[in-house]
């Protein structure tokens, strides 16, 4: 009964792995749309052989899970994983990955009630500072202009998603720069980007001492604002999306000698002006698709020993 001790490994190495793999690629900046996808498929492949051991474990520890699990498959497949011959780890083993399963769990739940306790209390300070207008409905428009003295924009998701933006803004950006602001904010709505944030959150509040959730969390922020940046700039040019950035911000003090609140933004502007030449659309192709084999070898490696007893 040697599946679930394999998993676990395989799961210890792809967290070690894969991270410094990623943080070693030079591509990562260039494509974030990709880069993006393959952090999320490293730690779907830990999650997967953290599930798939606890699955096998409970199956070899109580007959029951076994029925269930086993239920339709020959007795050939049953005796290749040696469920009897399992010790006593074995229901450690699977109580100890399902309370990681059912925290994982909770920390999601805790992350997205908080987030909609945010969203609630905007969308009540958005009624506040811009009442609706008599006969106007609550989702009449996605539109909302904001008194503000700070240029500021942000889209607020949820049912009745809204993209809000300051008199501010309106202001200080016009035309074509205030165009690229609301394709960048559009693009973060359109790809989802809010559940993306929840679920990296909720990985690293939940599993601190787990560094590949912490690294995901961070490389989440970074990467989608990069997808956004180049959104936008795809449909407005690169240095309209990069001047809408620095009037955005110049008031923050973020290009000042210690931008620390704002690092990114920086080095988002700098890319932006230097662009760097994308990957060629074949080696983007096999990049997807190697990424995409990753979640699928803990399932290749759960079904061996079944497949290996039907094949003889």
């Amino acid at each position: 009964m040697m599946v679930p001790v394999a998993l676990l490994l395989l799961g210890a190495l792809t967290a070690v792995a894969g991270p410094r793999l990623l943080a070693r690629a030079d591509w990562a900046d260039r494509e974030p749309v990709v880069a993006l996808w393959m952090w999320q498929c490293v730690v779907a492949a830990v999650l997967l052989c953290c599930g798939l051991s606890m699955t096998l474990s409970a199956a070899a520890a109580w007959q029951a899970v076994r029925g269930q699990v086993f239920a339709t498959a020959p007795h050939a497949v049953v005796d290749a994983y040696a469920l009897g011959t399992a010790g006593p780890w074995a229901a450690a083993t699977a109580v100890a990955l399902l309370c990681g399963a059912l925290w994982s769990l909770a920390m999601l739940v805790r992350e997205v009630v908080r987030s909609r306790a945010r969203r609630r209390a905007r969308r009540a300070e958005l009624l506040v500072r811009a009442p609706l207008l008599p006969g106007e409905e609550p989702a009449g428009g996605r539109l909302v202009i904001l008194e503000g003295e700070r240029p500021d924009a942000w889209w607020l998701p949820g049912a009745t998603p809204r993209l809000v933006v300051t008199t501010a803004a309106l202001r200080r950006l016009r035309g074509r720069r205030l165009d690229a602001l609301l394709a960048h904010e559009q693009g973060h709505a359109r790809a989802r980007h809010d559940w993306l944030l929840h679920c990296s959150a909720a990985l690293a509040g939940g599993f601190p001492q787990v560094p590949v959730f912490a690294a995901f969390r961070d490389e989440m922020h970074r990467l989608v604002e990069l997808a956004a940046d180049d959104t936008a700039s795809r449909r407005f040019g690169r240095l309209t999306t990069a001047l809408a950035l620095v009037e955005l911000n110049e008031d923050r003090g973020v290009f000042g000698p210690a931008p620390a609140p704002h690092a990114e933004v920086p080095r988002r502007v700098h890319r932006l002006l230097t662009p760097p030449d994308r990957l060629p659309a074949l080696r983007r192709l096999r990049l997807t698709a190697t990424a995409a084999l990753v979640p699928a070898l803990p399932v290749l490696v759960a079904f061996v020993p079944g497949l290996r007893a039907l094949g003889r």
